[in-house]
């Protein structure tokens, strides 16, 4: 479909900050609902920053600004938007302001500036203050509930027939909860209402233009800023990306088709390593290992480290382990063993197993926060993208359950978005030639590399760093001289690299990998969530 930028926006212009910048420095996109002066009660807020709390640094502030919860009506009700900062390191040498979102949706990123400061070059760190901030609904955002229980929660489903029509009852339970609960806010929590969120945060700040640090979701967030704002954009590093044209249904697809090369992959790993790991010397007897242990698994479930697992269990444990071959072969090997009546290590299945904490939650935040405004964001960004026929999704779980027999039912089986309300507005369409920096992992579990490539696509002025053999969701920073290099010359100078960039993995940057996957989601990792249910 052929559509101009200019008409694509069009809708959507007068719903938009665009001109939400101090009053020297008014936009020539003004609409007339901002041009009047409409948004002028957020833009020209003044922060109260405050010390976070007791036992943060004391330079880690914090505050709150209000913004509308439509900006169709920013007259209307209002959201409160968490947001903190960790002043530059030398003020003389400051650039500007360098946001940050670690990804979800539904991650809070309050937290982020502190994790940065420690893992960023210092060099950055002088050059920048650092702001995060939970997005619009989540944390201490105006925080979003569906009062789910734990169970309700639990959403990647593998397809059976005989449970089928229990997960749509779930499905639809989930949707009309949310309905119950927060229906008069969830339509609203968006990306395209969160990258306003966005542009009214920079001009309460002050700052002409905006740099971003973005990581999974953070990507699409950040995209999609770049596409409404495009003369706000000052340097933006998109780390582990979506493909916007597949937000989101799509995206959750990508679990499932990423997972193959990745899984034959592991197979050919452990096959080099038969005498090691014994779990046969070609991929193909590797292959025949595996699946033997999820029918033994379905038969009767594996006792391990207290819990008992199906196949099913090891099939949704396997996609985003295979993706660090020596982890999920490591991991294999222990469960095999507990199936074998032996004594196995807990610790060394963790990549198959799962070792996450629970994330730190603010007082007040609701338990199900993090899930609420997860469905808020993937259904109501692109409610078109999502079939609302349960037999669409019982006949795709099937087929890709054929085609990608890891993962394929999981990811295209039946959803709360089958029966959520209509998008209040279309998805955006990223196509633009903003200058911005991509970065990726060859080996993502969770936005695989054609995700990425995809995104570098459609931003025409952006420049990609691969980092061939990477393993893990998160490159920058990881140690690798090559990418951390290349991201931090174009946050110090703001120089794209003149092609490309492809770098080489080392053994130190994918053993941060291995060990990101065994770390808490504590809101504030520098790295995206890890949680194998979100972006």
């Amino acid at each position: 479909m052929a559509v101009s930028i200019t008409a694509m926006l069009a809708p959507a212009l007068a719903t938009t900050p665009a001109a939400a910048a101090p009053a020297s420095a008014p936009s020539a996109t003004a609409s007339p609902a901002t041009a009047t002066g409409a948004l002028d009660r957020y833009t020209q807020q003044k922060p109260k920053w405050k010390r976070c709390e007791a036992s943060a640094p004391a330079e880690f502030q914090c505050a709150t600004i209000q913004v509308p919860l439509d900006y169709r009506a920013p007259g209307g009700k209002r959201l409160d938007l968490a947001i903190s900062r960790i002043k530059s390191t030398a003020p003389g040498k400051r650039h500007g302001v360098l946001l940050s979102n670690p990804g979800g949706p539904g991650g809070p990123g309050i937290y982020m500036p502190l994790a940065l400061r420690e893992e960023l070059p210092a060099s950055v760190t002088r050059k920048y203050d650092l702001i995060g901030f939970d997005p619009r609904g989540v944390g201490e955002s105006s925080p979003v509930s569906c009062n789910l229980t734990l169970e309700e929660e639990d959403w990647l489903r593998p397809y059976k027939k005989e449970t089928y029509t229990k997960d749509v009852a779930w499905a639809r339970k989930v949707a009309e909860k949310c309905r119950a609960k927060s229906g008069s806010v969830l339509p609203h929590i968006t990306t395209r209402n969160t990258a306003r969120d966005l542009d009214v945060l920079r001009a309460v700040l002050g700052e002409k233009k905006l740099s971003y640090l973005g990581y999974s979701y953070g990507t699409y967030l950040g995209a999609v800023y770049t596409q409404l704002f495009p003369g706000r954009v000052d340097r933006f590093v998109l780390d582990s990306a979506v493909d916007p044209a597949r937000a989101w249904r799509g995206m959750v697809q990508w679990w499932a088709e990423g997972a193959e090369p990745a899984f034959d992959r592991w197979t050919e790993w452990a096959a080099a390593r038969s005498e090691t790991y014994g779990l046969g010397n070609t991929p193909k007897k590797v292959d025949r290992t595996f699946w033997e242990l999820i029918a033994r698994a379905d038969r009767k479930p594996i006792e391990f480290d207290g819990m008992k697992l199906t196949g099913d269990d090891i099939r949704g444990g396997m996609r985003g382990a295979v993706f660090s071959p020596k982890s999920a072969t490591e991991a294999f090997v222990e469960l095999k063993k507990a199936a074998d009546g032996k004594p196995a290590s807990a610790a060394k299945a963790t990549a198959l197993t799962g070792a996450m904490e629970s994330a730190r939650k603010a007082a007040g935040v609701p338990d199900d926060n993090m899930t609420a405004s997860f469905w808020a964001v993937v259904c109501g960004d692109n409610s078109a993208a999502w079939p609302r026929n349960p037999e669409r999704y019982r006949q795709d779980a099937i087929a890709d359950k054929g085609r990608y027999p890891l993962f394929g039912d999981f990811a295209s089986s039946i959803k709360p978005c089958a029966f959520w309300n209509t998008s209040v507005e279309p998805a955006t369409k990223v196509n633009n030639k903003v200058g911005s920096l991509i970065v990726q992992n060859e080996w993502d579990s969770q936005t695989p590399l054609p995700s990425a490539q995809a995104l570098h696509t459609v931003m025409k002025r952006s420049k990609m760093v691969t980092v061939l053999g990477g393993e893990g969701h998160g490159v920058y920073p990881s140690g690798n001289a090559c990418t951390d290099g290349t991201v931090t010359g174009y946050l110090l100078t703001g120089k794209l690299p003149a092609r490309d960039v492809a770098c080489r993995a080392t053994a130190e940057s994918n053993g941060e990998a291995r060990k990101d996957q065994q770390r808490d989601t504590v809101p504030g990792s520098p790295l995206p969530q890890r949680a194998p249910d979100r972006f």
